[in-house]
């Protein structure tokens, strides 16, 4: 039987994790208009995997990386009743792997790293016309708060 494996991600994976970074973005270019062609980068992916105020896990399958997601520890607004969050990105998971709970293991091991660093609240963006990312969200907990809106002049 093969075991899947949740772990933090290591320099040693960056190539295929940029990989998957591409395929986050392939993914939402159908919703952000605001997005440059080409290849583009949004995560600084060596910072992700060194800092102690951030964590990138993946879920790993015989030495095949088949999924991803991070949590950096924010300082929330001195407004709220939370004096730091754990903001979640770079959810990807492999798309032929995709309905196999995959998410759910990276999402239960960054809830526990937040856990362990005493932040009680985790925070993520999701397009608002995203449906299923926002259902598989909301499934696994999470509820709407806030939309961003923009106005290109």
């Amino acid at each position: 039987m093969q075991t899947l494996i949740t772990r933090p991600a290591t320099v040693a994976d960056i190539d295929t994790l940029r990989l998957f970074e591409q395929g986050v973005i392939e993914a939402e270019r159908p919703y952000d208009p605001t997005l440059k062609n080409g290849t583009i980068h949004y995560y600084d992916l060596e910072l992700l995997i060194n800092s102690p105020a951030s964590v990138l896990m993946v879920v790993e399958l015989n030495g095949e990386l088949l999924a991803s997601g991070y949590a950096r520890v924010e300082t929330a607004k001195p407004y709220l009743q939370h004096s730091q969050h754990a903001y979640l990105g770079f959810m990807y998971t492999h798309p032929t792997h995709r309905g196999k709970g995959l998410n759910k293991l990276v999402l239960d091991a960054l809830k526990q790293w937040a856990r362990e660093r005493g932040i009680t609240e985790l925070r993520l963006e999701v397009y608002h016309n995203n449906r299923s990312a926002i259902r598989a969200y909301e499934k696994a907990g999470f509820s709407q708060l806030m939309i961003e809106m923009r106005m290109g002049i």
